[in-house]
């Protein structure tokens, strides 16, 4: 087991896995760390064997270390400053990668879909792995390409970073890593806070978003003046949270989700739509 954080890729051997591990890449010479690649299967990973005559478990083992290989090929050379420890683990894909996480400064997994109109359609690995780990879980569109993240070219500059926040329970976890994603990104932070309490039914009522300016401003003083060059761009907008998130996305980089840490086995019905229906990466980050 490592020690040491790094940036952990969940691998399956398709190409929507592939593209997952590319934005991994990505994303830890961002941050400065390694990247880890995992391939969690039943079938105990085993080397290449030189010869024809082969058991069909020698076979797949050699596939499971295969998909592993040639993930490891392909990032070196789009990414050769890059430091990468490949990993084949034998083992049932939810309990490894859950494993996996407990040192992870991120995991990484990739989406079932394989159209820009189809969204994420998060499989249930991802979903199970992304409602139970102790770390952030980074959910990749299947074809996501670099230049998608970014206004235009691939060495165009990012668009912004989208938090979704609950203003009841502003977790400074979440927070963090939204700032901290947009600040090496060195692009604009959009804080977007929705709410379905009926607005105020009279003119002579006290008006709800006044009190919502008010109350985001101050949770995120503190963030600003310690990010201090990232620009926020805040928003507090009446309706279902996960409605104005997806509509936000369509101009994001990366969308910031949360998840309380004790919630159990499921998602939250906002972590829940934008995973299913989102075009940009998703990540969702536990909280207490």
């Amino acid at each position: 087991m490592l020690t040491q954080r790094t940036v952990t890729v969940g691998l399956d051997g398709s190409p929507e896995s592939l593209d997952a591990a590319d934005w991994g890449a990505r994303e830890a010479q961002l941050r400065g760390l390694s990247l880890h690649l995992v391939h969690a299967s039943a079938t105990p990973p085993h080397p290449r064997q030189p010869s024809a005559s082969v058991s069909s478990a020698d076979a797949a083992g050699t596939r499971e270390q295969n998909v592993v290989d040639l993930a490891t090929l392909h990032l070196s050379y789009a990414h050769p400053s890059l430091g990468i420890i490949e990993e084949p683990v034998e083992g049932a894909p939810v309990p490894v990668l859950l494993s996996m996480a407990e040192t992870s400064a991120l995991l990484v997994l990739g989406s079932r879909g394989n159209s820009a109109l189809t969204g994420l359609m998060v499989g249930s690995v991802a979903r199970a792995v992304a409602a139970r780990a102790a770390c952030p879980v980074a959910l990749v569109r299947a074809g996501e390409q670099p230049q998608d993240e970014r206004r235009g070219a691939h060495d165009a500059p990012y668009r912004p970073v989208l938090l979704g926040l609950d203003l009841e329970r502003p977790c400074d976890e979440l927070i963090e890593y939204a700032f901290g994603a947009a600040a090496v990104r060195r692009t604009s932070l959009h804080v977007l806070h929705a709410w379905t309490v009926p607005l105020a039914p009279s003119a002579a009522a006290e008006d709800p978003r006044v009190a919502k300016r008010v109350r985001m401003a101050a949770v995120l003083q503190s963030w600003e003046q310690k990010f201090p060059g990232t620009e926020v761009v805040r928003e507090e907008v009446h309706g279902l949270a996960g409605h104005h998130l997806l509509k936000a996305s369509a101009d994001a980089s990366l969308l910031v989700v949360g998840r309380p840490a004790e919630a159990g086995p499921r998602l939250g019905p906002t972590a829940h739509s934008v995973i299913h229906h989102v075009l940009c990466p998703v990540v969702v980050v536990p909280h207490a």
